[in-house]
């Protein structure tokens, strides 16, 4: 198999190395620092394109994920039942942990499923209403976690065990959608 493999080259003059990505819908992306040569770049994309291709396979070979399935007006439409879903779930277990955060806001993100800002406001996915409820309990869970700790520290996974003791299958789970 000796494709091209077409990427989108990004210069960054915050990058301090290079870093390659996939998106779930296969879109390859390099960013470079502005201060390395094309010809670095070249050595490096050449090196990774067997790594490239087995990821890409697997992308096609797996069904379409709920983060890019459904659209805006699908979103619109069952956005406050997400919100209020999220809701009771995240008063659930914050009993558990007790943590203040300030904002919850319900959105329709492509590539996650939730996350947490510095200045403790909790984001999440309107989908989380299409998973299994033990794969939403683990997202947000995961969030309510970072109020604490803000990585994905021993710390922070001892946080996340106290209420979903087999985080790690949830997660593995979870790449599935």
């Amino acid at each position: 198999m000796n494709q091209n493999i077409p990427y989108i080259l990004k210069i960054s003059s915050r990058a301090k190395y290079l870093r390659l990505t996939i998106k779930p819908d296969g879109q390859v992306t390099i960013t470079k620092p502005r201060w390395l040569s094309q010809r670095q770049v070249d050595r490096f994309w050449r090196a990774k394109q067997a790594w490239v291709r087995s990821r890409l396979s697997k992308i096609k070979s797996r069904p379409q994920g709920l983060l890019s399935k459904y659209n805006r007006s699908h979103y619109l439409k069952n956005k406050d039942t997400a919100k209020q879903f999220i809701i009771e779930r995240l008063s659930y277990f914050n009993e558990f942990y007790n943590f203040e955060f300030e904002r919850i806001s319900i959105r329709n993100q492509k590539t996650r499923w939730g996350s947490c800002s510095k200045d403790k406001n909790l984001n999440f996915s309107y989908k989380l209403l299409f998973l299994p409820r033990k794969l939403a309990d683990y997202i947000v869970v995961h969030e309510l976690c970072h109020l604490k700790e803000l990585n994905h520290s021993k710390d922070f996974w001892q946080l996340v065990e106290r209420t979903i003791p087999d985080y790690n299958q949830t997660r593995k789970k979870l790449r599935q959608y």
